[in-house]
């Protein structure tokens, strides 16, 4: 299996959108009431910091890669 950058952002998405099916799984099973609209707010939720994640995330991987551009790598420090 070909290995694959982890990507958080997903994973915060895919865990409100499960969350919302089991909302609505406990109020069809009738473990619950729910309301319809409850889970409007627990999806856009979800997906607005999925998406902060997602940037904040590609921005601390623009970041690290930028301090790796220099091929040679770290200069070492001669002492005096």
């Amino acid at each position: 299996m070909l290995r694959h950058e982890f990507q958080p952002g997903k994973l915060v998405a895919g865990f409100f959108l499960i969350l919302a099916g089991v909302i609505y799984a406990g109020d069809a099973g009738g473990t619950w009431e729910t309301p319809w609209f409850v889970v409007i707010p627990v999806v856009t939720g979800g997906l607005c910091l999925a998406g902060a994640v997602g940037v904040l995330t590609r921005a601390i991987r623009r970041r690290r890669a930028v301090g790796r551009t220099n091929p040679a790598g770290p200069q070492p420090v001669e002492p005096h």
